[in-house]
């Protein structure tokens, strides 16, 4: 059984077959056309294959689809979460109620061919660093997919920012900006304890107040290779640091390669394409 914290397989899958249904929609609650098309005692196997290079995600939650409409379906996982396979690689394989796999099919593609995307731009920016820094995902996430996608560029080998807005306070410019400087909104957070305090810095001179006011970990917007590089030396290990702000699978390598001990990429899950994954029926 597929379990990730804070996730809920079961909702999710029922929520996402809904919304292809049209529960709760005058008319709706059906697959019209399997339903018209389809003998109730039909029976497909199919195979789901991959027609990209790709770093496989998702696949036990597409199984959860079809499992939803057919308990007794059979079904083979061909490849573990995380391997890199190449184009016309076959993922899984199904046998089952004809009907059953129709509905499922979309729902199911969707989830790995977004996941699979993520995982693998993730897996290409963690090549571009070369063993340098650790790579990071965001905040920047499709509303109620987030635990899947950070779950996706763990993956791909990032590792996980902040889950959400309640695990660790992360200091930005308008908070500075209504705290009236970097050091007092530190040390507000500080004074509320608040145990992991990232403050965001773009500007060498904000790095001293930042950390005498009690930050642990500097979050470094938008500073090019050569001012990394000179905060990390002020710095000098009292913090970690991460570099974030524009940064391009291009420009990954020497990011990286500054001495920071993050780099975080928004991109990872905000414009990762989806994987090519098609799903082909034969008759039984």
């Amino acid at each position: 059984m597929f379990t990730l914290p804070g996730f809920d397989l079961h909702a999710f899958v029922a929520a996402t077959l809904a919304e292809d249904l049209g529960g709760g929609l005058p008319g709706g609650g059906h697959d019209v056309t399997s339903e018209s098309v389809i003998p109730a005692d039909a029976r497909f196997s199919g195979v789901m294959d991959s027609r990209d290079a790709i770093v496989v995600c998702g696949l036990p939650i597409a199984a959860a689809f079809f499992r939803a409409l057919d308990p007794a379906m059979r079904i083979e996982v061909l490849v573990e979460e995380g391997a890199e396979v190449p184009a016309g690689s076959d993922l899984m394989r199904l046998e089952g109620n004809a009907r059953a796999m129709l509905t499922a099919e979309r729902s199911a593609l969707n989830t790995v061919q977004h996941l699979s995307g993520v995982a693998t731009m993730t897996r290409g920016y963690v090549e571009a660093m070369r063993g340098n820094a650790t790579l990071l995902d965001t905040r920047k996430t499709i509303p109620g997919l987030r635990h899947l996608e950070k779950y996706a560029t763990r993956t791909g080998g990032a590792q996980n920012h902040r889950m959400g807005l309640w695990d660790a306070a992360m200091i930005k410019d308008n908070h500075v900006l209504v705290a009236g400087g970097v050091a007092e909104a530190v040390r507000r957070a500080s004074g509320a304890g608040v145990a992991e305090i990232i403050c965001e810095v773009d500007r060498i001179d904000q790095i001293a107040p930042a950390l005498d006011a009690g930050a642990t970990r500097l979050l470094l917007d938008n500073m090019d290779v050569a001012t990394l590089k000179a905060a990390v030396s002020l710095v000098a290990g009292r913090v970690p640091t991460e570099a974030s702000g524009g940064v391009r699978l291009d420009t990954i390598g020497a990011i990286a390669a500054s001495g920071v001990t993050y780099v975080s990429v928004g991109r990872l899950t905000q414009s990762a394409p989806a994987a090519d994954i098609g799903l082909d029926f034969t008759p039984l």
